[in-house]
């Protein structure tokens, strides 16, 4: 008997055995074929205008400067809420390291196809060597004009990896033509920004002309910001749109800033209030540093 009682229940255990085996193997099925949870960043990509993207980054607060930069914080916001208004899926980026930077543009390029239109921003410090212009983050740090392209950005190598998305159209506001805390300690130096010269289907607005500063002003916001956003409810082509901006600064102004605008576009893109019912988002601040 006691033989029998074993064999029964050495069968029963590997029935139990043989049933679990079989649930697992069922249930990892069922696991490999369910959607994979979605991230917090492709939520969000979801809910703008793919065809329209804009980076914008404001670098208010450098260790190396005598005081911040107190405009570039609200132009950067006004551009921000601006360019939502007209349907831009628009990531804020507030003094950025140059890791931030690097990432920003990073997932920027990612998102970008042939039928996109995007828009980057810069306002900071930047710094022209060898012919050309560098982006800086708040953390660089500079003693030789050789640490201005090691720490730096270099913003004609940003605007090529655009092109090579393959994006429709590419704009670029640069507001970087000022007198920078580092250039004191260069034996040489340029004041401003390089000359650019937009490519095919290309637009590029610098807060000044090549080789000049803007001296700063007082008030919340720039001359440059204040003029292009106004300008920006016209509803009318960006080419458009940027000229003006540069006519009207340097009225204000008295010629004493005079932005540049450098176009290659072969089509008309039009700036203005976004279309009832259009879905925009806006990601903000990979890092917030207090001025």
């Amino acid at each position: 008997m006691r033989g029998w009682k074993t064999i029964l229940a050495t069968i029963a255990v590997a029935i139990l055995l043989s049933t679990s085996l079989g649930a697992a193997q069922h249930l990892g099925k069922l696991r490999a074929h369910s959607p994979r949870p979605v991230t917090q960043v492709q939520q969000q990509a979801e809910h703008g205008d793919s065809n329209r993207l804009a980076l914008v980054i404001g670098n208010s607060s450098y260790p190396d400067a005598d005081a911040p930069l107190a405009q570039i914080a609200g132009d950067s916001d006004t551009l921000a809420s601006a360019l939502r208004d007209d349907g831009f899926d628009v990531e804020l980026v507030r003094n950025a390291t140059r890791h931030d930077m690097t990432r920003a543009i990073a997932r920027l390029q990612a998102r970008l196809h042939p039928g996109s239109t995007v828009m980057i921003y810069f306002g900071g410090f930047g710094v022209q060597s060898r012919g050309d212009n560098y982006l800086i983050p708040v953390d660089a740090k500079i003693w030789t004009e050789r640490d201005v392209r090691r720490e730096g950005i270099n913003l004609e190598d940003v605007l090529s990896e655009l092109k090579d998305t393959g994006a429709k159209v590419r704009v670029a506001v640069v507001d970087a033509s000022r007198r920078n805390p580092y250039e004191r300690r260069f034996r040489s130096y340029s004041h401003g920004l390089a000359a650019i010269e937009a490519d095919q289907n290309e637009l590029i607005l610098t807060s000044d002309t090549a080789d000049h500063v803007v001296d700063e002003t007082t008030g919340q916001h720039s001359v440059l910001m204040t003029t292009l956003v106004n300008e920006m409810k016209s509803a009318r082509p960006i080419a458009q749109v940027f000229d003006s901006t540069r006519d009207a600064v340097a009225h204000i102004t008295e010629n004493r800033q005079v932005p540049a605008v450098s176009s290659a576009l072969t089509g008309n893109v039009t700036l203005g209030p976004a279309a009832a019912g259009t879905r925009v988002s806006a990601r903000e601040g990979l890092t917030d540093r207090p001025t």
